[in-house]
């Protein structure tokens, strides 16, 4: 997955950071190769692709006997999982029977994670206007479980009352990470040129490269599609809310421990980061109108990215051209909505006979 270059304040992890080994002690986390050196592994499985999907799936993999090694081309802070908003809905997806039963899955999934104080995992109240004709609940409503529908004034038509949960990627992907090491695997900091590459490490490869797919996995569908937030400090909210309809753009403001995420823009086709005060500007106007207590919270930067958008919808199937390779990549501003159902599919798909 290539960088995502974010404005001001991004963290950046240490390459160099380690986890604990299943015996309490400590190991490298991340090991550094050069691009040609081969791997000495008994890995199973090899995941290419250290973000969400692909974190999600060498976790599942591993939960089900299989041994793994990721692979990653970036620091887990410069993978576009980590400028998410990262809230549970499913985004810019159509009304697929296999997306729906991701998202009910994951949604179960992760309310099951925050329960248990999985890091950075929390249920949020949410509430989402809408402006549009009402006319019953979304395709996706099974999926969440306790969507309630109220009435409301214009220029509102109704409000969505659901719980949403809602991950800091910084802190999860660290879980991930953790997950991946306890259980045995490797996470390797390599580039691949070529997905057949990957076969030096695995018989049977996972590609959850992203964007990088439009490349690696020749498909012309997948595509960027350039998203900007803005961080402020939270002043003390704990409700998510949504303006699915604003016609200046989808307009959401999801609160965290330290900071609330104000957003947003999804442009198709854009395949830039550079930094917009315009548009940084009128995030912020469109999420005070929408939560005035935000009005006097100081802004603590900003961050781009590039979503990995793939027209036709995500692709999870093994290739036709090889049964040893399975894709998983397009999921766009939906990943962490789809991660852990899609990783089951994953799963089964590789580890099939």
């Amino acid at each position: 997955m290539p960088p995502i270059i974010s404005a001001a304040y991004r963290r950046r992890s240490d390459p160099s950071w380690t986890a604990p080994s299943p015996g309490g002690h400590h190991r490298q986390h991340i090991d550094g190769t050069g691009r040609g050196e081969r791997i000495m592994t008994t890995a199973d499985v090899v995941v290419v692709g250290g973000g969400v999907i692909g974190m999600t799936a060498a976790v599942t993999l591993q939960r089900r006997g299989a041994r793994v090694t990721v692979l990653t081309a970036d620091d887990p802070a410069d993978t576009v999982s980590t400028v998410a908003a990262a809230v549970w809905y499913p985004s810019h997806t159509e009304a697929d029977p296999r997306v729906l039963r991701w998202a009910r899955d994951t949604h179960a999934e992760l309310r099951r994670q925050a329960a248990d104080g999985v890091p950075g995992v929390v249920d949020r109240p949410t509430r989402m206007w809408l402006r549009r004709p009402y006319a019953g609940p979304p395709w996706w409503a099974d999926a969440c479980g306790d969507l309630v529908v109220e009435p409301a004034r214009p220029p509102y038509t109704a409000l969505l009352r659901f719980t949403a949960p809602t991950v800091e990627m910084n802190r999860y992907l660290t879980w991930l990470h953790q997950q991946v090491a306890a259980g045995g695997g490797r996470i390797v900091r390599r580039a691949l040129d070529t997905l057949a590459e990957a076969y030096e490490v695995a018989p049977t490869v996972v590609n959850a490269t992203g964007l990088a797919a439009g490349r690696l996995a020749a498909d012309p569908a997948v595509h960027p599609a350039r998203g900007h937030i803005v961080l402020v400090a939270n002043p003390g909210l704990t409700v998510s809310v949504r303006d699915e309809d604003d016609p200046a753009g989808v307009t959401y403001v999801h609160p965290r421990r330290h900071d609330v995420v104000l957003g947003g823009t999804y442009q198709p086709g854009v395949g830039h980061t550079r930094p917009d005060p315009e548009t940084a500007a009128a995030i912020r106007r469109r999420c005070v109108a929408l939560v005035p207590r935000l009005a006097d919270a100081p802004v603590l930067g900003e961050r781009i990215g590039l979503r990995p958008v793939r027209h036709g919808g995500p692709r999870v199937e093994r290739d036709p051209g090889s049964g040893r390779l399975v894709h998983a990549y397009g999921h766009g501003g939906a990943g962490v909505t789809l991660s852990w159902g899609c990783a089951a599919e994953v799963a089964d798909l590789a580890l099939a006979d």
